[in-house]
């Protein structure tokens, strides 16, 4: 079995590949899962503590802007701590935030919420620099299984949400409360690498020759982050926003709900065949324009040919899927070393968070203004169209510096 680039002071067990990737994929099936198992349930968890639809919009809106305000401190925190420290904090707060936001009062919501998205956004941050450092060989693959891992329980936690809240007396609870289980299981696996974490990070940034740039003085990455915004910003929206389109078009709750499982679930295909591609070549701009072509035509579709809605969505998800899969991977690839990968990963999801943020929100004020889906659409197409342009240029084989 090949054996990571990682110093002789980790233990044996833990510098064997298998053991490392089976921690990167249980981190990320805790990146997405807490967030997705919202949605089908948000109704009754509103009717539960009397929240408004402004409310509720909230309590989508609070971990997405927490993903772009904490990403910069977790990537200070990272360089300065350690990469293991920081990701094991990260997983401590998602699993209390999970725990506390299903206890029995509406501050315990709010507070959960807070608490386990602060966690997920430094993870976000965290991971790529750390798969970089110590697995540069195998740093596209590794990032492919962690998107594919992100987007399967992303996808199952949407689907069995509203199922599972039948099963027991617990409601919602359930459907949320079960995602504590890998939090946790994460938390104690994390544990042996706490170890001699210290002096192996110092030694390392102190053996640095000189001082990188930083990727907020870079046109570099700024063009990353732009990546990161705006195929985020197209399926936030969609996420949000795709059920009462799809019911002003005569197609069910329940439809439009499976039409968004199948919208995350394709990602999968797109992961591992990016994942693929992405090892062949050292230049991603072909590859970042065709993703972007893809979420683009889904988009035109739905606005032009809305009786096809499913077809539009698989398209969309296949480009959603990749753009995810090369952005993570940009972080890496425009970097020269984990410190300054932790960095523009700090960057980019600051910038791309904060934009995407935006989007479901402008989207819905659009909608309210113009009484149709057209006027939303159109403008949501047209951020697509600016991501075509930035693509191939985020996507050339140069570094940072």
């Amino acid at each position: 079995m090949t054996q990571p680039q990682t110093s002789s002071a980790r233990p044996s067990f833990i510098a064997n590949s298998a053991f490392f990737l089976f921690l990167i994929l249980l981190t990320a099936a805790n990146l997405r899962s807490p967030i997705t198992a919202t949605g089908p349930v948000l109704a009754d968890i509103c009717a539960t503590f009397g929240l408004s639809a402004s409310a509720a919009g909230l309590l989508n809106f609070i971990p997405l802007i927490l993903f772009a305000a904490i990403a910069p401190l977790a990537s200070w925190c990272g360089n300065k701590t350690g990469l293991e420290k920081s990701l094991w904090v990260a997983v401590c707060l998602i699993t209390l935030g999970s725990v506390v936001r299903v206890m029995p009062y509406a501050s315990g919501l709010w507070a959960g919420t807070v608490i386990l998205s602060t966690g997920i956004a430094a993870a976000n941050v965290l991971l790529p620099p750390l798969i970089k450092r110590d697995f540069k060989l195998h740093t596209t693959k590794y990032i492919g299984l962690y998107a594919s891992t992100m987007a399967i329980t992303a996808s199952l936690a949407s689907g069995i949400a509203a199922p599972l809240q039948h099963t027991s007396g617990f409601g919602w609870r359930l459907s949320l409360g079960i995602w504590i289980v890998p939090a946790l299981i994460a938390t104690v696996a994390w544990l042996p690498l706490l170890k001699n974490t210290q002096p192996r990070e110092l030694s390392r940034q102190q053996a640095a020759p000189g001082r990188l740039k930083s990727p907020w003085k870079s046109m570099l990455g700024w063009q990353v982050s732009l990546f990161m915004a705006l195929q985020s910003m197209v399926f936030y929206t969609l996420i949000d926003w795709f059920t009462p389109y799809a019911s002003s078009h005569g197609i069910s709750q329940e439809s439009a709900g499976w039409m968004l499982f199948v919208y995350q679930a394709v990602a999968i295909v797109a992961n591992l065949v990016c994942m693929t591609a992405l090892k062949k070549y050292r230049d991603q701009r072909g590859i970042s324009f065709i993703a972007s072509l893809a979420i683009f035509t889904g988009l035109a579709g739905l606005l032009i040919f809305p009786a096809l809605p499913l077809l539009w969505l698989v398209i969309a998800g296949l480009g959603a899927g990749a753009s995810m899969v090369i952005c993570l991977s940009l972080f890496n690839l425009r970097a020269t070393d984990h410190r300054q990968a932790a960095a523009l990963s700090g960057m980019a999801q600051c910038v791309g968070y904060g934009v995407a943020a935006l989007g479901p929100l402008v989207f819905g004020m659009l909608h309210e203004v113009s009484h149709s889906w057209t006027v939303p659409l159109i403008v949501l197409t047209a951020v697509n169209a600016l991501q075509l342009v930035i693509a191939p240029l985020a996507g050339r084989a140069k570094h940072i510096g």
